[in-house]
């Protein structure tokens, strides 16, 4: 007869009840394939979700929010999404932060459609996609947040000069055209601000992933430096631009007018009538001159017109040069005429100029925008592209660039013309200021993108080039915002947008470079092949370890 205990075995219920300890328990039943892969799903969601975020916050950093510190916490918040993950996943990461940033930094494209921000913001993700693969390999690597920084450079080396000569929009320099980062420019130029941010952002990231280890641990002097370390680096390197000295002083200074015409409305369709825009910058002038004969007004010794400022070509309209020659003589002192040009033996193409207009001699020196923006000014594939896409024939001539640099002489003035979003180039300002520039102008037409993010994002970057360059920046728009900008970046004068107004002002001369001048792309390449190799490196030790791992286990079989 059995026991008791063996009776209460056999009658409990328990399915393990009777066997022997010798008996092995029934595997558990394994959970489906939905059941197990609905964690990982869910973790890839959050994170999906994170990373969009992340791109929206980082949006917001740039003009005309100019909340700057999100720039780094950005950063921070890509490092930590990317770390310790495959390249693949990084990758994923990487554009899913930068599609809803590049969305929103560019949506004034809208005017020409909402499809066309789209394409774009999508083009533009495809390298920061490529730069979360690299965070992601190099996040496994000692002294990550370094590499991490040369990456960025390295993104956006890329993305500044392809595909058709890039589209250096949304750098993180240009989030940081007055903040802590900003002298910097002054030593390397925009891309050690964007190195600078991204290392700081590293920094931060670094300090949460070693704080992260350490819960549940004890909480020694020893096991809380590393994060107090990467903090106080951080805060080191944040600040670091207040030891750069930004050079300001004058060498001789120079009185300009600058004059916003207006135009009639905003959008693609802002020319008009034809001669519209040109009447508009005449009138303006000629009520400045007479604003000089009665006293109201200071006489300029020079006068700077917008791109676009001219609406049909003075050489081949005498009614166009007859309006801008009876301004010119008005004023009495020459005039930087924006206009646009018809090239002399090529069909279809036209020049995008400023030219120097004088009193006595009429036109002289002028200079041809070199970086015709692609879709815009000129069409690549237009024969090709024009049959399935309808909207290009809106671009009915390409622009054809130029082959120099625009330092001309202008009254007493020796300046350094750039034309519209040459400004957002590195490498079209500084040949500029190394030719001789004491003081840059940029000219250019916001008029299809007037009341939108766009025109204070460009005067944003005039901002940055002045402290870069240690030269007052003149921005002359034919609806706004035309600003004079001082060699320190402080914006000393600015009319609103869709306003008749004319800046009337005195502006500094200067004839020394910075370091940023005489170092010219050297800190930018160092920095962008540093990233590279890190990244080469991280994939070769990779490979390595997996070989190694492999070995093992063939050896333990």
């Amino acid at each position: 007869m059995p026991s008791g205990s063996d009776t209460t075995a056999e009658t409990s219920g328990d399915p393990a009840a009777g066997r022997t300890d010798a008996s092995p328990a029934p595997p558990a039943p394994r959970p489906g394939r939905a059941a197990r892969l609905a964690a990982p799903a869910r973790r890839e969601a959050a994170r999906t979700g994170l990373a969009a975020a992340t791109g929206v916050a980082l949006a917001f950093a740039f003009p005309p929010y100019d909340v700057w510190p999100l720039s780094v916490l950005a950063v921070a918040a890509l490092a930590l999404l990317t770390h310790g993950r495959t390249g693949r996943q990084g990758a994923w990461t990487g554009f899913v932060v930068a599609l809803p940033f590049f969305f929103l930094l560019l949506r004034w494209l809208n005017v020409v459609g909402y499809d066309v921000v789209l394409g774009l913001s999508v083009a533009e993700s495809l390298f920061v996609a490529a730069l979360g693969a690299g965070l992601a390999r190099t996040s496994r690597l000692p002294a990550w947040p370094l590499w991490a920084a040369c990456l960025w450079v390295a993104e956006e080396w890329a993305r500044d000069r392809m595909p058709f000569g890039g589209f250096p929009w949304g750098r993180l320099a240009f989030a940081n055209t007055h903040s802590p980062f900003t002298p910097l420019a002054a030593l390397g130029g925009a891309p050690l601000v964007s190195f600078a941010v991204a290392f700081a952002g590293g920094l931060v990231a670094f300090a949460v992933l070693a704080l992260r280890r350490l819960r549940g641990g004890p909480l020694g002097v020893k096991a809380l430096l590393p994060p107090v370390e990467a903090v106080a680096l951080a805060g080191a390197v944040v600040l670091a631009g207040y030891a750069v000295p930004v050079p300001t002083k004058a060498d001789d200074t120079v009185n300009i007018a600058v004059v916003q015409g207006d135009v009639q409305k905003p959008g693609m369709d802002f020319l008009g009538r034809p001669m519209m825009i040109l009447n508009n910058h005449v009138n303006a002038t000629l009520q400045l001159a007479k604003d000089v004969k009665e006293g109201r007004a200071k006489k300029p010794d020079l006068v700077i017109w917008p791109e676009n400022s001219s609406d049909l070509d003075p050489f081949r309209v005498k009614q166009a040069y007859d309006r801008i020659d009876e301004a010119v003589k008005a004023i009495g002192v020459p005039v930087l005429v924006g206009a646009l040009v018809d090239h002399p033996t090529k069909a279809g193409y036209v020049y995008n100029e400023g030219i120097v207009w004088y009193p006595k001699t009429g036109p002289g020196a002028s200079y041809t925008k070199q970086h015709p923006v692609p879709f815009g000014e000129y069409v690549p594939f237009r024969e090709q592209l024009s049959k399935v896409i309808t909207r290009l024939q809106r671009v009915p001539r390409d622009f054809y660039p130029g082959d120099h640099t625009g330092v001309m002489q202008v009254g007493p003035a020796r300046l350094g013309d750039v034309i519209c979003f040459e400004v957002a180039y590195d490498e079209i300002v500084r040949e500029t200021v190394n030719a001789g520039a004491r003081a840059l102008v940029v000219q250019t037409n916001n008029a299809t993108f007037g009341r939108s993010d766009q025109p204070e994002q460009q005067l944003a970057m005039s901002r940055l080039r002045a402290v870069e360059h240690g030269r007052a920046v003149v921005t002359a728009a034919t609806s706004g915002i035309s600003a004079v900008v001082g060699p320190d970046g402080t914006v000393e004068e600015r009319a609103p947008e869709f306003t008749r107004e004319v800046i009337n002002t005195a502006i500094p001369l200067r004839d020394g470079t910075t370091v940023a001048d005489r170092a010219g792309a050297a800190p930018e390449w160092v920095l962008a092949i540093v990233g590279l190799l890190s990244c080469a490196a991280a994939v070769l030790i990779g490979r390595r370890e997996r070989a190694v791992e492999s070995m093992d286990k063939k050896g333990q079989q």
